[in-house]
């Protein structure tokens, strides 16, 4: 839902033989579907099938969906199964958030105390990607560096009463508009550091400094 999966399936237009295992999906599968793009034929669960658990879009998405034999709508309790999920191969789970603090901790439910949205299977897709049977699995997080006020989006603490939905040890790829940054295994100077390459530039010197009062010495590589 938003931006961010709109424009992932916008930039898919060039690729072949793709396979949808999804919590949910909106219009820009259909278009994906009728270009040949998705194809479903490399996947192991449910093979040939697009597979979510809802969906949400416009009339021409029902449509399409509606007795479609190439549409599998299951039960959450399935679909967002991580055992299920890491079955299939080189999977990109991508996800969003709405801010992640300079150790790699990641709230995408809440700003401060107040109820965002539900925490949904974003743990779920990340963990079953991490442990992909083949090894190959994308745990990805997307989000713009900053919000629509121009705040970074990455930030040195997360909000008083916000909830940590995906802890840092799960954490893998995290990715803006400037780059990517991958956290895994990394200690905190190190993690803090990636982060701050990848955010807006307006907001660097400000998280550098940041990193230097919470851990004592400056992010480095």
């Amino acid at each position: 839902i938003g931006s961010i999966p709109d424009a992932v399936l916008a930039a898919l237009k060039g690729h072949k033989d793709l396979g949808v295992h999804s919590e949910m999906f909106s219009d820009g599968v259909v278009d994906l579907v009728e270009l040949g793009c998705i194809t479903n034929h490399q996947k192991v669960v449910q093979p040939g099938k697009l597979v979510g658990s809802f969906s949400i879009g416009t009339r021409r998405l029902y449509d399409f969906m509606d007795n479609n034999p190439f549409v599998l709508m299951g039960d959450v309790s399935f679909v967002n199964n991580g055992f299920v999920i890491s079955q299939n191969p080189k999977v990109a789970a991508i996800n969003s958030c709405i801010e992640v603090d300079l150790t790699g901790q990641v709230v995408a439910d809440s700003i401060g105390t107040r109820m965002y949205s539900g925490v949904g299977g974003q743990m779920d897709f990340l963990r079953g990607a991490a442990l992909g049977f083949d090894g190959r699995g994308k745990p990805i997080l997307a989000l713009p560096s900053t919000t629509s006020k121009g705040e970074s989006k990455i930030v040195p603490f997360i909000k008083q009463g916000a909830g940590v939905v995906t802890t840092r040890a799960h954490v893998h790829y995290i990715v803006t508009e400037y780059g990517i940054a991958y956290l895994f295994g990394k200690n905190l100077r190190q993690r803090a550091h990636a982060l701050i390459q990848i955010s807006h530039p307006d907001h660097r010197e400000f998280l550098e400094k940041a990193t230097f009062e919470r851990l004592k010495c400056m992010p480095s590589p």
